[in-house]
C-alpha cells in the first residue's frame, strides 16, 4: 500500500513541475514577444530587462539567449555578447542565427579566426534557411585573414543565393584587387554600383561618396579606413 501511494504521489509531483514548466515556457515567450518589439523601435534597454526576465521564466531559451546576445552587441559589450551566443549555440548546437552572430561578435573583437569557425558552425545546419549571411560573413573574415581564395569562395555562393545583391560584388572587388587581378575587380565595383540602390550605376557618384567616406574613416578603423582606399583605386582603374 505504501509503494503504491510513493509512486502516485511522485507521478502527481512530475505532474504539476510538467505544467509548472509549461506555464514558465509561455511566460518567457511572452517577455521575449515583447523584448523583441523593444528591440525593433531601438528602445534597447527595456529590450534588455524583457529578455532577461524570459530567461528567468527559462533559463535555456535559446532565442532570448540569443536576442540578449545582440543587445549587448548593441551596447558594444562583446565579451557578454559572445557569452550569450556561445550559450544559445549550447543549448540547441544547430542553431545557425546563434553561430552567426558569435561569429559577427569575433570580427568586432578582431578575432577573425574565431569568426571563420562560427559562420562554419552555422552553416553545418542543412536547414538553415539564410546562409547567405554566414556565407558574406565568412567571405569577410577569410578576407581580413589574407585567405583570398576562401573568401571568393565565400562570396560566389552569396551571389548564387542573392544575385541582386551588391554587397557580395564589393567583397569580390576587394578580394581581386588583392590578388592583382585588376581587371575582375573593376568589373566586379562597377556590378556592385549597377546593383547598389545608393548609386544606381552612378560611378561618379559612387567615387565621391568614397571619397567622403575616407575623410570620415580617417583615424578611425584601419581595415575600413584601407577598403575605401581600395575602393578608390579599384574605381580609377
Amino acid at each position: 500500500m505504501i509503494r503504491y501511494i510513493l509512486i502516485f504521489l511522485i507521478i502527481f509531483i512530475s505532474s504539476c513541475a510538467t505544467t509548472k514548466t509549461g506555464e514558465n515556457i509561455q511566460k518567457a515567450s511572452a517577455h521575449y514577444k515583447i523584448g523583441t518589439s523593444y528591440f525593433y523601435e531601438n528602445n534597447i534597454q527595456s529590450a534588455y530587462v524583457e529578455f532577461q526576465k524570459a530567461l528567468e521564466f527559462n533559463p535555456n531559451d535559446k532565442v532570448a539567449l540569443n536576442a540578449l546576445g545582440l543587445v549587448h552587441l548593441k551596447f558594444e559589450d562583446f565579451q557578454k555578447a559572445r557569452e550569450s551566443f556561445i550559450k544559445a549555440t549550447t543549448v540547441d548546437p544547430n542553431f545557425s542565427e546563434a553561430h552567426n552572430n558569435l561569429g559577427i561578435t569575433y570580427i568586432k573583437m578582431s578575432k577573425w579566426s574565431d569568426a571563420v569557425n562560427s559562420f562554419k558552425a552555422a552553416l553545418q545546419n542543412k536547414l538553415y534557411q539564410t546562409p547567405e549571411h554566414a556565407y558574406y560573413n565568412l567571405g569577410y573574415a577569410c578576407y581580413r585573414l589574407g585567405r583570398i581564395n576562401d573568401a571568393i569562395n565565400a562570396y560566389k555562393e552569396v551571389i548564387k543565393r542573392m544575385q541582386d545583391s551588391h554587397l557580395p560584388y564589393y567583397g569580390l572587388a576587394l578580394c581581386y584587387n588583392a590578388e592583382g587581378r585588376y581587371g575582375d575587380a573593376a568589373g566586379a565595383i562597377t556590378r556592385a554600383i549597377e546593383l547598389d540602390p545608393l548609386y544606381k550605376g552612378d560611378k561618379d557618384k559612387a567615387l565621391k561618396e568614397f571619397g567622403n567616406r575616407k575623410l570620415i574613416a580617417k583615424g578611425e578603423e584601419e581595415e575600413e579606413e584601407r577598403d575605401i582606399i581600395d575602393y578608390i583605386e579599384i574605381l580609377r582603374y
